[in-house]
């Protein structure tokens, strides 16, 4: 019995059970979520859906709702007619009948059943407890439900949709779908719907209703993923587990912890702690990357499963060539056997095991591992953490210790490597690794990229810190590596799985650029997996992206095993070379044709055409069978000439001519002859035209292009050598025994001076700068080898003031002075000074020359031992000869006068009689003194007057 509510309209759970009835279009009602939807203009003629045995659905509806129904509730009772039946798959019944325009009767309010006639864009709805009823509706309806609500479907393009309200609905039915029940038995009608035996008769219809469950924040920064519950009816989020590591190197855990670890052994990245799958484990064999052994890098990433181990490593150290190895084979891409899938995915090769959901990638220099957290939460171990969705527990050591450092747990995950016998698994480090501070260095404008607005799209998705640390890093310990790429590379990889494509290479002015392979270009966001020929579009819904080289606009690949861009697909054959289907072609030596469908290229082998047979006769000709370059695949026999095979010798010419050969058409050995070389010859020797030829040392002779006609030579053309005889400075013409001109011939020195002269000097000369007497130049003579020098003098400490006045002089030099000092004996001489002659008031009009004599002379006073007494000899300095001159004075009153003075013309000493007795020594030395300071304050007086 199928009752209408008040009609609302809501959206009905996927399982439903659905019936199909005719309605033309109507109107569409809408109800809170709460209330059970049925849009009702049906006219007395409507087709219901009756369940397998007669089962009345029940179901209250709130006042509110809109309908063409009074509020209180109908129930339309519809009986099938005997033969009417039903089915119930195990997810959904359908049941299909047709009534009695008659069969309508009133039910009680509590049951509510829909009966839909929906205009084109309406949704039809049933309770979650009523068996669904599918409308034949005009082919625009459509429903849309959540997992765990009941769908009415109808035959209609998508439209709107709602939610069934979470009350439970009570059928009573004759019988349990199967058998009999007892009360409080359960089964499932169908999908995300259950059944509850109540008793006498009844059943309690209990849909799963899903309310979305809240989004968690993962501890690593991505998003979450939804997962589907095992009932298969509602979903829940989940945070996979995700590690990546790049550069020298730097690990993000599953739960998003940073740290960086140099070791350059393998390691385990993830294993299971509670063994669920056979030999499963992901490994990393890192090296030493940089001179010092400081740093290391990736080389090689290791996946084992069950009996295979899978091996991506690097060809060449810090690039992102890579070769794949399966149980130490390599294979080629894409492979597919024993649960293991690899394949090429942009820049990267991709390690899938479906069956456990696990995906692995590596390029040379970045890893990732994405795990389900459903497989494996709480039950890692190794490099890569612990997937709990809490980074305090990551730092786990095989024990299942935990420490704070995961430097120090890193060196813990060791494994046998029989290539590495420096390594020693569970070995404890005998000191803590050194951290990964960075030490001040340059600012590198790659990292800064990170943080700027190329990289800003994506800033709100993934926190980008932990990168622009370890770009700094590597930056600093390899700054010749260019490895800071790869934490712009990891980045941008983390953001397109987020959907977020970013554009980066094209910024880092070439530092960080890709090169793609001839015929693909490259692309910061390209699908996962390149659609192919053979493939389907499968791709062209998801949102994953990859960096990496892709056909160019207007072509795509081939297929994967076969790297090839086409424009139409084709054949590609064994020459990679896109045919177009009918085209016909030779490869191999094989006639092919393209063909669509089938293995597509038929092959047969190439046949030649009938070649006349060739016969070789001539003295040198054989035969050779050779590739026709018309058709490489047909040879041909032809006549080859072999010189060698010939008997007949070249003649030997004279200087001037050469062996000249040539071969008839039809002949193979060549015919000789001697022909003149257009040179000049003399004693046999041979000179090109427009070149010397010595003849004898007094001639100058070149070869000219002129031919003597009857030696058939070219003449040589002589004239005399002309003679320099002019020299530089300080070279002389001096005749060469055997030459015909004179040779210059140093025999003195040119020294250039300051002044920028030629002093020319012979040897064992010397001379003073004619500007500066303390320079000396020389010349010297030593094995024919002329040395010029230049001295400078030193002269000693010089101070006029130390000297006594008029004494100063030159040394013979002429460069250094002297003079005699203050406080030495002044000789006898005379002693010039000019001043005013002065006589009765009147003076001289200029200053006048006196002269005086001044110095000491030969007094002494010496014992005799013979006289026993004492010797005295006494001298003065005294005028030898004066004249007398005339001046004249100006008086004061204007008149002048006439005044003779004595000039002394020389002095000298004079021997006097020492008279000066015991009793006045005394006195007079102290009056003689005291008169010589009178006479030194008369010249200041006089001097200070002037």
């Amino acid at each position: 019995t199928a009752v209408p509510s008040p009609s609302s309209t809501s959206t009905v759970p996927p399982s439903s059970t659905t019936a199909s009835t005719t309605a033309p279009p109507s109107s569409t009602s809408t109800v809170p979520p709460s209330s059970t939807t049925a849009s009702t203009t049906a006219p007395p003629s409507s087709t219901s859906t009756v369940p397998p045995s007669s089962t009345t659905a029940s179901t209250t509806a709130p006042p509110s709702s809109t309908s063409t129904v009074p509020p209180s509730s109908t129930t339309a009772s519809t009986t099938a007619p005997p033969s009417s039946t039903s089915t119930v798959p195990p997810s959904s019944t359908t049941a299909s009948t047709t009534a009695p325009p008659s069969s309508t009767s009133t039910v009680p309010p509590s049951s509510t059943t829909a009966s839909t006639t929906a205009p084109p864009s309406s949704t039809s709805t049933v309770p979650p407890s009523s068996t669904t009823a599918s409308t034949t509706a005009p082919p625009s309806s459509t429903s849309t439900v959540p997992p765990s609500s009941t769908t009415a479907s109808t035959t209609a393009p998508p439209s709107s949709t709602s939610t069934v309200p979470p009350s439970s609905t009570t059928a009573s039915t004759t019988a349990p779908p199967s058998s009999t029940s007892t009360p409080g038995e359960t089964w499932w009608i169908c999908e995300c719907i259950q059944a509850v035996c109540i008793e006498d008769d009844k059943v309690q219809v209990i849909p799963v209703i899903c309310d979305p469950p809240p989004k968690p924040t993962c501890s690593n920064g991505l998003s979450p993923v939804r997962v589907i519950d095992d009932d298969g009816c509602c979903w829940h989020w989940e945070c996979d587990c995700y590690c990546t590591g790049w550069g020298d190197p730097h690990y993000m855990t599953f739960d998003g912890l940073y740290y960086s670890f140099q070791g350059n052994c393998t390691y385990v990245l993830v294993e299971e702690i509670n063994k669920k799958v056979d030999n499963f484990g992901v490994y990393i064999d890192n090296y030493h990357c940089d001179s010092l052994d400081v740093v290391s890098c990736p080389r090689t990433l290791i996946v084992r499963h069950e009996t295979q181990e899978v091996r991506i490593a690097t060809v060449t150290p810090n690039t992102v060539e890579v070769e794949v190895t399966v149980n130490k084979q390599q294979v080629a891409l894409p492979y597919k056997k024993f649960g293991v899938h690899i394949y090429e995915s942009g820049i990267n090769r991709v390690v899938e095991i479906p069956e456990l959901k696990m995906n692995v990638t590596y390029n040379g220099l970045t890893f990732s591992i994405k795990l389900p957290y459903s497989l494996f939460g709480n039950n890692t171990q190794g490099q890569c953490g612990t997937c709990t969705n809490n980074t305090a527990d990551d730092c786990m050591l095989p024990g299942g210790e935990i420490i704070e450092n995961c430097e120090i747990m890193g060196d813990h995950w060791q494994v046998v490597d029989p290539s590495k016998p420096q390594c020693s698994p569970g070995l404890v480090p005998t000191q803590s690794p050194s951290t990964t501070t960075v030490t001040p260095c340059e600012e590198s404008a790659i990292c800064e990229l990170l943080l700027g607005s190329v990289f800003e799209p994506c800033h709100s998705f993934v926190d980008p810190d932990k990168f622009y640390k370890a770009c700094i890093f590597d930056s600093c310990m390899l700054p010749n590596l260019d490895l800071e790429c790869s934490s712009l590379q990891t980045y941008a990889a983390i953001c397109a799985d987020q959907s977020v494509c970013l554009e980066w290479r094209s910024h880092t002015n070439g530092v960080c650029s890709y090169k793609c392979p001839t015929g693909k270009e490259y692309r910061a966001c390209g699908p996962t997996q390149e659609i192919t020929c053979k493939s389907s579009q499968q791709n062209e819904t998801s949102t994953k992206q990859v960096e990496g080289c892709f056909c160019p606009n207007g072509t795509m690949l081939f297929d994967h095993s076969v790297d090839v861009c086409v424009k139409t697909c084709g054949c590609v054959g064994i020459d990679l070379i896109p045919r177009e289907f009918g085209e016909k072609f030779t490869v191999d030596c094989q006639d092919c044709i393209c063909l669509e469908g089938g293995s597509g290229i038929v092959c047969e082998p190439h046949k030649c055409p009938t070649q006349q047979k060739t016969t070789c006769d001539g003295e040198g000709f054989y035969e050779v069978t050779e590739v026709n370059s018309e058709d490489a695949c047909c040879p041909i026999t032809t006549c080859k000439c072999n010189t060698s095979l010939c008997t007949a010798t070249a003649p030997k010419c004279k200087p001037g001519f050469e062996i000249q050969s040539h071969i008839p058409s039809d002949k193979c050995c060549p015919v000789y002859q001697c022909v003149p070389k257009g040179v000049c010859v003399h004693e046999n020797a041979e000179f090109l035209p427009n070149s010397s030829v010595f003849v004898d040392k007094c001639q100058n002779c070149v070869c000219t292009s002129n031919v003597n006609a009857s030696t058939q030579l070219n003449i040589i053309s002589c004239e005399h050598v002309p003679c320099n005889t002019a020299c530089q400075a300080g070279y002389e013409l001096q005749p060469v025994k055997g030459e015909c001109c004179g040779k210059c011939v140093q025999t003195k020195c040119v020294i250039r001076t300051v002044d920028n002269t030629n002093l020319i000097l012979s040897p064992g000369e010397f001379k003073n700068d004619p500007n500066n007497n303390c320079t000396i130049y020389s010349c010297v003579s030593i094995y024919d080898q002329f040395i010029s020098s230049t001295s400078e003098i030193t002269c000693p400490a010089f101070n006029e003031e130390s000297c006594k006045p008029g004494t100063i002089a030159f040394l013979p030099n002429g460069c250094c002075k002297t003079c005699a000092p203050l406080d030495s004996p002044t000789p006898c001489s005379i002693r010039e000074r000019s001043d005013f002659i002065v006589y009765k008031g009147c003076r001289s009009l200029d200053r006048v020359v006196l002269t005086e004599c001044e110095g000491t002379c030969g007094t002494y006073s010496m014992y005799s031992a013979e006289a026993n007494s004492m010797d005295h000899s006494c001298s003065c300095c005294r005028e030898s000869k004066s004249t007398l001159k005339e001046i004249t004075l100006q008086c004061p009153h204007g008149n002048s006068i006439q005044h003779k003075y004595l000039y002394v013309e020389s002095c000298g000493c004079q021997d006097t009689e020492c008279k000066i007795t015991e009793s006045t020594e005394g006195q007079s030395t102290e009056e003689t003194e005291t008169a010589t300071a009178l006479n030194r304050l008369k010249r200041a007086i006089s001097l200070v007057s002037k």
